[in-house]
Formats: C-alpha cells, structure tokens, sequence
C-alpha cells in the first residue's frame, strides 16, 4: 500500500492543477506517462474540447484528460485537483484503458440491459468509476468520499434518485460509512443488501472487471427502470464519448464469455461467498461458464450500435466499411503475380552534378571529396546516376482485379445485415492490394444505379465504400461500364482479372447496351483485352450442368453454359455464406497456371 498523499494547496489555480498533475500520475506508477490535461477556464474552452455536461472527462484516441475549470468551481470542488486528476488518469490505465476494451465492456453491458440499452455508456462510466474511487481511496488515501459529499451538498434541493441512492450505497459499504453519511439509504433494507452486492462485485472482479460488468449491470437494471436522469449522476460521466476518434479492434466477433447467461449478483458465489449451486443431487456445481461461440459474428447493425455507445460519431457507411474490413482481414489471401520475362537490375553508370534541392541522401561525398576537400553545391559535388540493366531471374508483376458486384433488391443491404458479397469482394480486394494490385470496383442494380471506383485504385476507404454500398433495385448490368473500361485499355497495361459476384441476374450482362452493341461482344472484347481471364461467383439455387439435354432449357443457364464456352469461369455457390470460402480459394483455385506461364 502506498503512503497518502497530501493535499496540494497553490495560490494560483493553474499552477495547483499543474503540480497536481504530477502527483496524480505517481499515484498509480512513478512510471506513468501520459500527454500534459488540457485545462480549459471556460465552458466555451470546454466545448471545444468535446467536453459537455460533465466536469472532466477523457479521450482515448489521444490519451488525453480534459478538465472543465469553470463547472469544477461551479461544484465547489477546486481544492481537489490531485483527486479529480487521478480519477481520470486511472481511466488510462486501469479502466477501460483502451478504446477496444471501453467497446468489449459495453457490449457485455448490453446484453444485461434489455430494453435500456442506450443506458450502457452510463452504467459503464458508473461501474469504472467505482474500480477507480475505490483503489485512489483505500490505497492512496485520496479524499475520494469528500468529492460525493460536495456533490450531495451542492445538488442539496435537487430530487434523490434510487441509481444515485444506490450508487452510494455501495461506496458506504466499501469504505466502510455510515449508511447514508455520502447519500445513500439510511434505513432502506433492499436498497442496502443491493449496496452491499455492488460492493462485493467490485471488489470480487477488481482484478476482472470486464467479467464483473454484466453483474453489475444487472444490479442497476431495475433502479434504472424507475428512473435515470440525476443531475449528480451527469456531473460524473467523463467516459461518454471517450472513443471518439478511436479505433476500437476485435469487435466483428462475439466473444465467448459474452454468450454466458446474465447472472444477477445474488446469484454468483464469487459475490456472495456461498458454495456454488449442486446440479443432478451430486457434488458437481452447476454449469455457469460461457458457451462457446463457435466464432459467431455479429450483424453490423449490432456491431454500430456498440461503436457508437462509445463515442464514436460514424454514419452507417462509415461503419460498414469499418465492419467488413475487419471481417476480411482473417481471410486475406497471397494475391497472384504473373511472370514476366525478366526483372530489371539498377546498374552504375557514372556521375552527375549535384545541386541544391537534390536530396541530400543522394550526394556521393567520396566522390565529391576526390574532386576537391572543399565541397561547393553545384560545383564538385556529384551524385552517383543509375540505369536498368536485364536481370538473370524473372520479374513477377501483379494482376490487377475488375471487380462487378451485385447490389439488386435480392441482395441483402451490407450496412445492417451481412452481405457475403461485400464480404467476399473485401477479401479478395484487399488481398489483390496487399500484393501491389490495383482494384476497381463497380456496385451496380438497376439503370443508372451505378457506383464505382474512379478507375483501378489502391485506396481500401474508396474500394470498401463501393463494397459497402446498397441500392437494391432493379436488375441492369452496367454494360456501358465493361465497354468503356476496356474498349481503349492499352494492350501494354496491366493484366487485369474480371470477376462477378451476382447471381442468375448476372445475365443481363449479354443483352445490348444503349448503343445497340451486342453485349455478348462486349463481353469477349473485355475478356480479350483483359489477359488474366474472368470469374462470376453466382448464388444459384442449383449447379450449373455441363449441358442441357434432358433438361429444362431455362434461359439464365443457356446464357450461363455459353458464357462458360466463351471462356468465363463460372462457379455456382448454393448458399451466400458459401461465398467467403469461394473468396479464401480463389486465387490459388484460378491463377494456378498463371505461376508458369509467362504472357506472350
């Protein structure tokens, strides 16, 4: 346990915040680094900050701690720098700590909120804010109980809620007050056994806190029920929007022990010290653990709603592109090369006047000191020249992907469900990057409904905000897109590989285009001019045969079978899902020949 510390006392205000600071940092470690609190004097400072509504609060994305002077004076609490410092410091380094973990805790807290989910942000700052208080309390020795005196004096007239009643409650039981010394209930029997649970929660999970989330959730759920706004309660939220900016990881994915049951405190041994429930008359205890989650996924409406409960201000775009970047990124795959016939090797060929403005790395002082001892820019300095000489290995060079993706009315919309073609498309686009690819990306639906990159890029935002796009009309393939892309591509660029994801409705593709021409011409011009072939991924409800005798002559699958004559690859997937393991195989499945063959 660490010795108190003593109130620091300055004539100057900011000079007491600023001593403070240090003090604040070597309560938790004398190795704590974090930037300089910005200390605003007004509210309008405050505001611009992002501050509001509260009198100090945190930021995650810069590690910084944002301290409103003027509401702190307003609240009569100016003679607590060094607590109310190390309150928010302790949000850096004990809870949540990180903007990913501040997205797991609400998420766990979601779940044990039903119906008051919005709530979470709130009953998350309450129950961090308690791990902190009571650590700087007992082993600092800060005044952390005369900060809620100070508020309950100055909120003297406002109405007593039961979240704040109980929320004091459990700081009388763990710093061991009278009830009702900090505001809590005198003589209340429920609110007190409560209280005394929350306390138990935080000191049983203080090491866990993230598994202790939920129980304490579940003990505030029904005081929240009967109400929520307090002005008390307002004053203390600093970790509202403490992800603003941030960029939270992992949340794709349901962790396991987020699919345990909601256990109220009452109920946890942990909590209460009893011996676990027995199951079946043995001494067995009864299951309680978290059910495997087999690496379920959540939806990206799900997955929004968590980054906005932690301060993240994203439009449901913004979030899909977020969303399936990450859902992608496990399944990134070594995107081709093609062989080309030999790799150029830079080759010395002499020197040349160096002159200010070059880079400096490029001047050759061995050779400039040989000419004179006196370097004059411009004059004896030289810089070595380079030209390109054939190498004796092969070159490789990447192949760049045309991708067309299907955004019909039969398609799901990638911003609130899961579209394994968006998905799929992420995958297989992110990998052509990774390996020097350059990508172009066309959404398409019905007529005019056209979105696309501009041209092939290799930016991830504008390639997954394409992806991510939904327009969920009609059926038109864009052939005026296919025309246009290939019809003066130079035949020295670039091989490029055309892949469709679609479904039947990918036949369009072969009818005419606003100029009459034949969009079955159209089509082999561009699988032509492309040079590294072309793939349509289908959602069919049955495979594709090899011929139609004996069968029924539905027209898509006559288009289909002449399009797989014509040269396209066509693979049928029976289920969307099925589309992801089509995106993990796909370059080894179709480049395989394109390792040992070199273009002619």
């Amino acid at each position: 346990m660490s010795e108190p510390i003593e109130p620091i006392s300055a004539d100057d205000p900011m000079a007491l915040w600023h001593a403070a600071w240090q003090a604040a940092l070597a309560t938790w470690s004398r190795f704590t680094r974090l930037q300089d609190p910005r200390l605003c004097w007004t509210r309008a400072e405050a505001s611009a900050e992002g501050l509001t509504g509260s009198m100090a609060m945190i930021r995650l994305a810069d590690q910084r701690v944002v301290i409103d002077l003027q509401e702190i004076a307003r609240l009569d609490l100016g003679g607590y720098a060094l607590e109310i410092l190390a309150h928010e410091i302790g949000h850096h380094v004990l809870a949540p700590a990180t903007a990913t973990d501040q997205a797991r805790l609400l998420a766990r807290i979601r779940r044990a909120l039903p119906t008051l989910e919005a709530h979470a942000p709130m009953v998350a700052n309450l129950y961090t804010d308690l791990l902190i208080n009571d650590r700087l309390q007992r082993q600092s020795g800060l005044r952390m109980a005369d900060i809620y005196r100070r508020l309950a004096a100055h909120h003297g007239n406002a109405p007593v809620t039961p979240v704040w009643m109980l929320y004091m409650g459990i700081y009388e039981k763990l710093w061991q007050e009278p009830p009702g010394a900090l505001g809590g209930s005198p003589d209340d029997a429920a609110l007190l056994g409560d209280a005394w649970l929350g306390a138990r929660v935080i000191r049983a999970y203080a090491g866990d806190w993230l598994d202790g989330a939920t129980r304490f959730a579940a003990l505030l759920l029904p005081y929240l029920l009967q109400s929520v706004s307090d002005p008390r309660v307002d004053a203390l939220l600093d970790t509202l929007h403490a992800g603003r900016g941030s960029q939270p990881t992992g949340l794709d994915r349901i962790e396991d022990d987020e699919l345990a049951p909601v256990m109220h405190p009452a109920l946890d041994p942990r909590v209460t010290g009893e011996d676990a429930p027995q199951q079946n008359g043995t001494s067995e205890p009864a299951e309680s653990g978290p059910l495997p989650s087999h690496g379920q996924t959540r939806e990206p409406f799900e997955y929004g709603e968590i980054l906005r409960a932690a301060g993240l201000d994203l439009t449901d775009h913004d979030i899909a592109v977020r969303y399936y970047r990450e859902r992608a990124l496990p399944h990134l795959i070594r995107f081709p090369m093609r062989p080309q016939p030999q790799a150029m090797e830079r080759q010395l060929e002499g020197l040349e006047p160096w002159e200010l403005g070059d880079p400096l790395d490029t001047l050759d002082w061995m050779q400039s000191l040989l000419q004179s001892p006196r370097p004059i820019p411009g004059l004896t300095t030289v810089q070595r020249t380079y030209g390109n000489a054939p190498g004796r290995e092969p070159a490789s060079e990447p192949v760049d992907l045309d991708l067309y993706v299907d955004s019909s009315g039969s398609m799901p919309n990638p911003q609130t469900h899961t579209s394994y073609l968006a998905l799929a498309g992420a995958v297989i686009a992110l990998s052509a990057l990774r390996a020097g690819s350059r990508v172009q990306v066309t959404l398409w639906s019905g007529k005019q409904q056209v979105l696309h990159t501009d041209g092939f890029v290799r930016s991830e935002d504008a390639i997954l905000r394409v992806l991510t796009g939904f327009f969920g009309g009609a059926t038109a393939f864009p052939i005026h897109r296919l025309r246009d892309t290939y019809s003066a591509r130079s035949p020295h660029a670039r091989a490029v590989h055309i892949l469709h994801l679609s479904d039947d409705g990918i036949t369009t593709m072969f009818g005419n285009d606003e100029r009459g021409n034949s969009g079955w011409d159209i089509a082999a011009h561009a699988l032509h001019t492309a040079r590294a072939g072309g793939t349509m991924a289908l959602n069919l409800f049955k495979p594709l045969p090899d011929t139609l005798e004996g069968g029924p002559k539905m027209p898509w699958m006559t288009d289909l079978l002449r399009a797989r004559t014509a040269g396209w690859a066509v693979h049928a997937v029976r289920d969307m899902a099925d589309l992801l393991a089509f995106a993990r195989d796909f370059s080894q499945r179709h480049y395989s020949s394109l390792s040992t063959t070199v273009p002619g």
